[in-house]
């Protein structure tokens, strides 16, 4: 017996959790993508995020119960103590990382999308400020440091998004129209960022290009996110050593994506940066050089915000069609 959706297999335990798992979506595009061509007439579009968390993780120091563990290493001092060093380690992604990434932007004439936890704009706002005027976008990473499926509660966490919302909505500053928060979505995200009129949501790992979500009271655009091309993979036993490691990485996505593009493919690569990683001295190479190569590329990529991803596949890609 084949099992199809809301028809468990045989062995298949007739289960809520079954249910749930029969609305997962498998097959996206099923290899017919779209006559996709982005804005500068190429198929591959790249984005370039930075994460600014800096303030929102979790610190004993700022009163929470227990610090995050991971910084530049795993944290030695006993849960529920103060760990003033895990503090600095990641103060220096504010402090000395997030200059030297947006001096680095600018030289190379790239807009990206930083990713705000709204709690670590509201205790560092020139930082909001500075990205802002060299023409970045600003979304949103959630109030805190935390992944939103953790949320017990719609309230609870509509109260947390409105409150971001508030920190990145100053001095004239248009509402951001993009998410993405660590880890995973609650059952309730995509519906309370529908009713606050965002654009699109990047909890997404699935696809190498956008799509749209038509379950709730109104459409979102999906921007797929990646974990691979991304220097969290720095911290990870499997990862990357050398700031070399991840430049070459990415290139060979460039190549691989470059080469189906050119085949008339419609493409997406999502390269993602933190200010406490990659805006050290030592990683600083895999941030300098990817921004090289994409800069090399000319009009073979478009290199732009997610914002204007969003915008340009929903123009190009109709809801519905």
């Amino acid at each position: 017996m084949t099992a199809t959706a809301g028809q468990p297999g045989r062995g298949m335990p007739d289960s809520p959790a079954a249910a749930a798992g029969a609305t997962r979506d498998l097959i996206g595009y099923g290899g017919r993508w779209p006559d996709l061509r982005w804005p500068n007439g190429a198929r591959l579009a790249v984005s370039v995020n930075v994460n600014l968390e800096e303030g929102a993780e979790w610190q004993v120091g700022d009163g929470d119960p227990a610090s995050e563990r991971m910084g530049e290493v795993l944290s030695v001092v006993e849960p529920g103590i103060r760990d003033q060093g895990q503090e600095q380690i990641f103060a220096y992604g504010t402090r000395a990382g997030f200059w030297r990434m947006l001096e680095a932007l600018r030289e190379h004439r790239i807009a990206a999308t930083w990713l705000c936890c709204g709690r670590a704009v509201a205790r560092s706002p020139a930082l909001l400020a500075a990205l802002r005027e060299a023409g970045h976008e600003a979304a949103v990473h959630g109030w805190r440091w935390r992944p939103h499926a953790d949320y017990r509660s719609r309230e609870e966490e509509a109260a947390d998004l409105d409150r971001c919302i508030a920190a990145m909505t100053v001095n004239g500053a248009a509402p951001p129209v993009g998410f993405f928060c660590r880890g995973a979505e609650s059952a309730w995200t995509r519906s309370l960022l529908a009713e606050r009129g965002f654009l699109y949501t990047s909890n997404a790992f699935d696809d190498d290009l956008p799509y749209w979500d038509l379950s709730g009271a109104r459409p979102l655009v999906v921007v797929p996110y990646a974990l691979d091309s991304n220097d969290m993979k720095f911290f990870h036993p499997n990862g990357f050593v050398r700031g070399s490691d991840m430049a070459d990485y990415v290139d060979d996505a460039l190549d691989v994506l470059l080469a189906e593009a050119e085949r008339g493919l419609p493409r997406l690569l999502n390269i993602g940066y933190h200010l406490r990683i990659v805006g050290r001295p030592g990683r600083f190479a895999a941030f300098s050089r990817v921004l090289d190569r994409l800069a090399g590329l000319g009009d073979r990529v478009w290199v732009a915000p997610r914002a204007e991803i969003a915008r340009a596949f929903a123009a190009a890609v109709p809801a519905g069609s």
